[in-house]
């Protein structure tokens, strides 16, 4: 696919993001390219500064453009936070904080990157929501200021093609592909381990979007299914409700094999496809 300007980059994006089936994801813009890292505690532990947050609420950072990342506070920059991500703000949640810095959680691969930034490069605010999916149990619960008010039965990665836990958050909310995604897709900061490049877009990226297929909407039924790529699929009127959750949001994605694989016609036929 040619590469796409800004806004063809974003919904280029949408469309493997939210499915991991169909071609057409574009690098993002241009600029130096962000090198995620694990954090190294400091050797000291420094005294906190003041940016505590109501219960049950996380900090989040707005990156003002692109900006150095470094792996401890105070430490050397060693790479650069992107101040997009496939066109949308980079709006990163905050897991640490020390005298002049945060800690944040990064968009890109691998998996569970972090980077202290300094605090002057951003604009904090909050977000009372958070995100749990279940793997075990096949479903995924809302929380806001700290409450479950919704829970969900989801379809979830099939074993050969499973979804990644761990710790992520939501780093965008777009409009879906086609009406088979539903109302909304949130792309979040997930990337599938079994699938690292797919079809030449140069990422394979985890979203919470709709059943795509009738088939799988009843394949989901109440109990939930193992039958995507690895995004995590939920009903149409259940993906409805999630519209006011903001990007930064947190996602815990809990480990824990599915009792069976249910695998779509759909499905079945995408992934024999070559």
């Amino acid at each position: 696919m040619r590469r796409p300007g800004v806004a063809a980059a974003a919904l280029a994006a949408v469309l493997v993001l939210a499915s991991l089936a169909v071609p057409g994801l574009a690098s993002p813009a241009a600029g130096p390219r962000p090198v995620s890292v694990v954090h190294r505690p400091p050797t000291a532990t420094p005294a906190m500064p003041s940016l505590g947050t109501a219960p049950g609420t996380t900090l989040v950072a707005t990156t003002h453009g692109a900006i150095p990342g470094s792996t401890e506070p105070g430490a050397p920059p060693s790479l650069v936070v992107p101040g997009s991500w496939y066109g949308y703000p980079s709006i990163l949640p905050v897991i640490a904080d020390a005298p002049g810095w945060v800690e944040v959680r990064l968009a890109q691969r691998p998996n569970g990157s972090v980077a202290w930034v300094p605090q002057s490069d951003v604009t904090l605010s909050s977000t009372p929501y958070a995100i749990v999916v279940n793997l075990a149990t096949e479903h995924m619960s809302v929380y806001l200021d700290g409450q479950q008010i919704l829970d969900f039965p989801a379809g979830i990665g099939a074993p050969s093609e499973p979804t990644p836990p761990g710790q992520y958050f939501v780093t965008m909310q777009a409009p879906p592909p086609n009406a088979g995604y539903g109302p909304l897709v949130l792309v979040t900061s997930d990337h599938s381990d079994a699938i690292a490049d797919w079809e030449g877009s140069g990422d394979a990226i985890i979203a919470i979007h709709g059943p795509i297929t009738t088939l799988d909407d009843q394949l989901i039924g109440t109990t939930g299914a193992a039958i995507s790529h690895g995004c995590i699929r939920l009903h149409n009127a259940d993906l409805a409700q999630l519209a006011n959750i903001p990007a930064g949001t947190p996602i815990d994605i809990i480990p824990g094999a599915p009792a069976t694989a249910s695998p779509s016609v759909e499905e079945a036929g995408l992934i024999l496809r070559p």
